[in-house]
């Protein structure tokens, strides 16, 4: 993971370190496979529009994590719990999750086990 790291000084003098991400990065989800819940972790190095979103193997949307406008620039996590957007338990089995934040899009596979 490239960090960039600016250093700023507070009105005091004291020194303060602010840590931005210089890429888009989609990680790994955690744990994976999963059973309950897993965590996805993305990171920003700018604002913008953000989506993510669950696929099952047949490429239709099984859950939107995140649809907003202005995510500001860092790094982010979102849980999913293996439901739908209709709050539906789904099955076992392997999906995808895909980031589209401006022109950067990233896909990665997780593995639910009920």
């Amino acid at each position: 993971d490239q960090m960039l790291v600016m250093i700023e000084f507070d009105l005091a003098g004291a020194q303060v370190a602010d840590e931005r991400p210089t890429v888009f990065n989609l990680f790994p989800s955690y744990p994976n496979p999963f059973g309950d819940a897993t965590t996805i972790r993305y990171s920003l190095p700018a604002a913008g529009p953000v989506a993510l979103r669950v696929y099952d193997v047949s490429g239709r949307v099984v859950k939107t994590l995140v649809r907003a406008g202005d995510i500001p620039a860092g790094e982010h996590a979102v849980r999913w719990d293996g439901y739908n957007d209709s709050g539906a338990a789904v099955a076992s089995g392997i999906y995808f999750y895909r980031l589209e934040a401006g022109p950067y899009v990233q896909t990665r596979h997780l593995v639910l086990l009920r």
